[in-house]
């Protein structure tokens, strides 16, 4: 940092703007549902978001701590579409844990 002082785990300040950008969407699969018993959000983000600016966008949309964020980056399939040859976009997936006694309720709006 410029001020000479060290970053501070979860010292990370991004935009609003950003915040919504990075967090696109939950991830609802059997997978992320069962996560969640372990207190694990899974979520969409674009493929340039990185981990402390996942933690921040959690933190700041959804008002919780987070204790780890795990990303996987999945490449996209090649598929046919009426025979023609096509290739899906690559993604990429947040595991979000969250600390104890906090929780994430997917089902809701922000």
């Amino acid at each position: 940092m410029s001020n000479g002082r060290p970053r501070v785990k979860g010292d990370y300040k991004i935009s609003k703007e950003r915040m919504y950008e990075v967090v696109r969407r939950p991830l609802v699969t059997e997978k992320s549902t069962m996560a969640s018993e372990h207190n694990q959000v899974a979520f969409v983000v674009p493929l340039d978001a990185t981990k402390p600016e996942i933690r921040a966008a959690v933190e700041g949309l959804f008002s919780v701590k987070v204790k780890a964020v795990n990303t996987l980056r999945q490449d996209g399939k090649l598929k046919r579409f009426r025979g023609r040859l096509g290739r899906r976009s690559d993604t990429k997936k947040a595991y979000v844990t969250l600390e104890e006694g906090h929780s994430i309720d997917v089902t809701t709006g922000i």
